[in-house]
């Protein structure tokens, strides 16, 4: 489960902790609104809910995290409505998810700079 994979790779990178996996839009809305969570790694098919529903509610959050979409649906349509909900990045699972250490790397050290 590609879920797990990401997980075990957060585990590795020491300037991140995991704050749990998830997979459904209400679990995730409780996680985000109990504490600042700076980077969230969003499917767009979850088990109940979707990844839009998630990124359209986190636009009332206080603090707004830096949000990957990491999805198989890479159409142009759904990029485009994943970044105008708010979404930092739009990846495609099947050739960006190798990828993940070094744009989580990059994005902490954004994060560090603000």
């Amino acid at each position: 489960m590609l879920a797990e994979r990401m997980a075990e790779l957060v585990l590795e990178i020491p300037e991140i902790e995991l704050v749990r996996v998830v997979d459904t839009e209400v679990a995730a809305l409780t996680e985000l609104r109990k504490r600042p969570i700076h980077i969230v790694v969003l499917d767009l098919q979850l088990k109940r809910g979707t990844g839009f529903g998630i990124l359209r509610s986190m636009s009332t959050l206080t603090h707004k995290p830096r949000t990957i979409v990491l999805t198989n649906y890479d159409s142009a349509d759904y990029e485009g409505n994943a970044i105008t909900l708010g979404a930092t990045l739009f990846l495609d699972k099947a050739h960006d998810f190798p990828r993940m250490p070094q744009i989580l790397a990059q994005i902490v050290e954004e994060i560090r700079s603000e």
